[in-house]
């Protein structure tokens, strides 16, 4: 899948660049039913194809599938969705072109067939399913149908992936040029199946008009900090995290994850009283009191800071967040520090800038921001721009997102992340990563994407303390001179 991603606006911008190119609308539409009939002629069984067409351009390349698929000998069935007269400039060339019987579309037209392809409503789509539409969809679902959507699944929107009254569970959706938010957020990224953007014609250069700000989570989207051959662990950075004298598991998980994903050197910041536990962890760990913080803070070596994990909220917490923003170095600000300023979150926003990462999950963030509608990318990028700050909106479709608009989504993180401790080793990775330089939403982006592949590499039965330690083969497979 491409990195870009790309609004429904900007997707007609595209459309709109191409055409103004002098690449005909007809043109664009053949080469996307042709990307359809391969994708059906790769998924769908043998047998008779029902083809759902709408009455926009989906429906348009939805009678192009249908002819490519008939010329090759598939038996083929066309419901259409309205009037075929009221077809409009290239659907409605495209179907003339179809010479084929066309039914109205009820469930009927499923009768005697084996797979579908969904060609009804593209990203576009602002208001739920209704009608035969949603009669057709639900019944897709109840005989268990392999489906091929065109676009995105009817029902999902472009924007948000929301699912808008109903949407049939696809094989695979076909998309044209740049994948979509909708193909990437959940619950919409749940319905499509494999992603498959094809390239229809649509010059790249079109991208350059575009100026996409999202992208989808990988490492195109930034780089790892390279090992200097004459390096020494100075150079890799000093990471200081503040443990709790309670949850004593937090600061040492994330301490673990900092080490590993390259840190030269890791200290955790103790209360007195629990000293001789962290002391008695791992060897290579420094372990110094967090009282007072201020000569915590003292050595500028130590160059990135972790606060939250097992600390506590209260107010002695919210000082020690000011303490830490106060040195100017970044910062990640995870659970329980963010969480120290519910109800006052100005109070703490004019303090941040963007080399400060906040990590909250759905609970942390509405405690944090309030409510806030929308998508996960339309919340977080919400929170960056109230807070100031670079903010990773955990999840199944994790947003990392910047003050300037800038925002990458991960879509391929897996389930077995939900485990207690999982987010205290993204925030070690995150401190990690700052502590050898990497600038803070590249940092989080980074983080992100590496704690899911640890995860997909591991895979069931995962449990936080597997995440440090299966880290390395991850970063060995990324090659080069990285950590």
């Amino acid at each position: 899948m491409s990195d870009e991603i790309l609004s429904v606006e900007q997707m007609y911008r595209a459309d709109g660049l191409a055409l103004s190119a002098g690449i005909a609308g007809e043109r664009l539409m053949e080469a996307a039913g042709w990307a359809v009939a391969r994708a059906a002629r790769r998924l769908l069984p043998r047998g008779r194809v029902a083809i759902l067409c709408g009455p926009g351009n989906n429906g348009g390349d939805g009678f192009v599938a249908a002819r490519l698929l008939a010329r090759e000998g598939r038996a083929v069935r066309v419901g259409l969705l309205g009037d075929p007269a009221r077809l409009k400039g290239d659907a409605a060339l495209m179907a003339e072109r179809w010479t084929g019987r066309v039914e109205p579309l009820t469930p009927a037209v499923l009768d005697g067939c084996v797979g579908v392809i969904d060609a009804l409503f593209g990203a576009g789509l602002a208001r739920p399913l209704d009608g035969e539409a949603r009669l057709v969809v639900e019944e897709i679902g109840r005989r268990k149908l392999p489906v091929i959507a065109v676009d995105v699944p009817s029902g999902v929107h472009g924007d948000s992936g929301a699912v808008m009254g109903a949407a049939p569970d696809c094989l695979a959706t076909v998309t044209f040029f740049r994948p979509k938010p909708g193909h990437c957020l959940v619950p919409g990224r749940l319905k499509c199946g494999e992603v498959v953007v094809a390239d229809i014609g649509i010059p790249d250069a079109a991208l350059d008009d575009i100026k996409p700000a999202i992208r989808r989570n990988g490492p195109a989207a930034w780089a790892l900090p390279a090992i200097a051959p004459d390096g020494h662990k100075y150079s890799r950075g000093h990471a200081l995290i503040l443990g709790g004298a309670e949850m004593t598991g937090a600061a040492r998980l994330a301490a673990r994850a900092a080490r590993r994903v390259g840190a030269g050197l890791v200290t955790i910041a103790a209360p007195p009283r629990a000293l001789d536990l962290y002391r008695a962890g791992d060897p290579g760990l420094l372990v110094i009191s967090a009282e007072p913080f201020d000569a915590a803070l003292a050595d500028p070596r130590r160059n990135a800071l972790l606060l939250g994990p097992g600390g506590g909220v209260g107010e002695g917490m919210a000082s020690r967040v000011a303490a830490a923003l106060a040195t100017g170095r970044p910062c990640v600000l995870d659970a329980d520090a963010p969480g120290s300023f519910e109800g006052r979150g100005e109070d703490l926003f004019r303090r941040l800038s963007d080399r400060i990462v906040l990590t909250p999950h759905d609970g942390e963030f509405k405690r944090l921001f309030g409510e806030v509608a929308g998508s996960r990318l339309e919340r977080a990028l919400h929170g960056a721009r109230a807070s100031g700050a670079v903010v990773l909106l955990k999840g199944p479709d994790t947003v990392v997102a910047h003050p300037d608009g800038r925002a990458t989504i991960t879509t391929d993180a897996p389930p077995f992340l939900a485990t207690a401790g999982s987010g205290d080793v993204l925030a070690g990775l995150i401190v990690g990563l700052l502590a050898q330089g990497m600038e803070p939403f590249a940092a989080a982006s980074a983080a992100a994407w590496l704690h899911g592949r640890v995860a997909v590499a591991h895979g069931p039965g995962l449990i936080a303390e597997d995440l440090p330690d299966a880290l390395p083969a991850i970063l060995a497979a990324r090659g080069g001179n990285h950590p």
